[in-house]
């Protein structure tokens, strides 16, 4: 069965609510329930309100109060009765007219929003703390928090590192061959895809920094920019399961050369 574009689907919603309103065409009045008798030309009226109303409510933004909705229909028409009529023709589709908060709307119908799973994107910006260990990770690597701690001076919040695990920019990478076996800190390729690196060795140096009027002109004798991966790998042991198995696939996702 072929599938109905937007726009033939608008066009049956509107067939939809002409048929309801001209339901004795033909017959030059009709007389409602408990109100005045109508004559063909006020019909007419009617069905170009209801078309109104549906036009104004479904390009909206956000919901409108009857007030608003009256502003696009014809003169001498009643809007509460123009979306109450309007809500009766919607009840049983897959998008109704409610009112929310003295406003009206489309929405979902509610038995069919399991049909619909909402997904956001925020941005999320990195705080001053989290640059900063960012940027001692990518010089330093592979670098412990211990040793990002005494470059920064300041303690390094757990959370801070768990950002950037979860931003895909950090990976542990080994386990220092020192008491505690703490663990040691690399980047990622996510991380020069993001920042448009080439590799690590494309990281802006002393020059670059100077350059940018970044660096203190008055830096102390011998002063050198760190390099990347400047530990020696052989100072460095797997990451090891709890058991003090290896654990493989935890190897793999965390141990594996970056050739990027």
């Amino acid at each position: 069965m072929a599938v109905k574009t937007e726009a033939e689907r608008l066009e049956d919603i509107r067939s939809a609510v002409q048929q309801m309103s001209f339901a004795y065409k033909g017959a030059e009045k009709r007389v409602a329930a408990d109100g005045p008798v109508l004559s063909t030309p006020q019909l007419e009226i009617e069905s170009e309100a209801l078309r109104r109303a549906e036009a104004v409510l479904f390009a909206a933004g956000e919901p409108m109060s009857a007030e608003e909705v009256a502003a696009s229909l014809p003169a001498n028409v009643d809007a509460s009765e123009i979306l109450m009529t309007l809500q009766e023709v919607y009840a049983k589709r897959g998008v109704n007219l409610v009112e929310v908060g003295g406003k009206w709307r489309f929405q979902t119908a509610r038995d069919l929003s399991y049909l619909f799973t909402e997904i956001r994107e925020e941005d999320r910006k990195l705080s001053s703390a989290a640059l900063e260990t960012l940027a001692i990770i990518a010089y330093c690597q592979p670098v412990t928090r211990a040793e990002i701690e005494d470059v920064r001076g300041v303690a390094v919040s757990k959370g801070t590192l768990d950002i950037l695990l979860e931003c895909g920019w950090v990976k542990l990478t080994g386990r220092r061959r020192t008491p505690g076996r703490p663990v040691t800190y690399g980047t990622t390729s996510a991380f020069l895809e993001h920042f448009g690196l080439e590799s690590l060795d494309t990281l802006p140096g002393k020059s670059d920094f100077q350059a940018a009027g970044l660096l203190d002109s008055a830096l102390p004798v011998g002063f050198e920019m760190p390099r990347p991966g400047g530990s020696d790998d052989e100072e460095l042991d797997p990451i090891l399961s709890d058991n003090g198995d290896e654990d493989g696939n935890f190897h793999v996702d965390f141990l594996e050369e970056d050739n990027s």
